[in-house]
C-alpha cells in the first residue's frame, strides 16, 4: 500500500534532517520523509532544485505533503509546486510539531488531505 509522502523545506539542512530522524522514531519505514534543505554549497537558504528532486522522491503515489519553516521556504515551495503536476500539498502547519502528525497519520495509510489536516491541527494542541 502506498503511503503519504513527506517533504521538510528548511533553510538548514541539520534542521530538516533532524526532524527526518525524529519522524524515523514515529512513523513506520514506509512513510519517505525527504529533506529539501540548504543550498547546494552547504549555507542555509531553499533551493528549488532540491524541493522539486525531494518531491519526487517522496511520491510512491498516495500524495506529498510539503512542510517549509519560514519565509523564503514557504515561498520557493509555493514556485516548485505551481510549476509541478498538481498533486503535492503546502500546508501551513507547524514545521516539527505538524510533521510529526503528518508522519504518524501517514503511517496509518490515511489519505493526503487526513495528513494535512493532522498537521495543521499540530498547530492548537498545548505543550502543557
Amino acid at each position: 500500500m502506498a503511503l503519504v509522502g513527506i517533504v521538510l523545506v528548511s533553510h538548514s539542512e541539520k534542521l530538516a534532517e533532524g526532524v527526518r530522524d525524529l519522524l524515523r522514531q514515529v512513523a513506520t519505514d514506509q512513510v519517505r520523509v525527504e529533506p529539501a534543505a540548504g543550498t547546494e554549497d552547504g549555507d542555509l537558504g531553499t533551493s528549488a532544485e532540491r524541493i522539486e528532486s525531494a518531491v519526487a522522491r517522496a511520491d510512491t503515489g498516495a500524495g506529498v505533503l510539503v512542510l517549509a519553516d519560514l519565509g523564503s521556504a514557504v515561498l520557493t515551495a509555493r514556485t516548485v509546486l505551481e510549476d509541478l503536476p498538481p498533486g503535492p500539498l503546502l500546508v501551513d502547519a507547524p514545521f516539527v510539531e505538524g510533521a510529526v502528525a503528518a508522519a504518524v497519520l501517514a503511517s496509518t495509510g490515511a489519505d493526503l488531505q487526513t495528513v494535512a489536516d493532522a498537521a495543521r491541527e499540530a498547530r492548537d494542541v498545548p505543550k502543557f
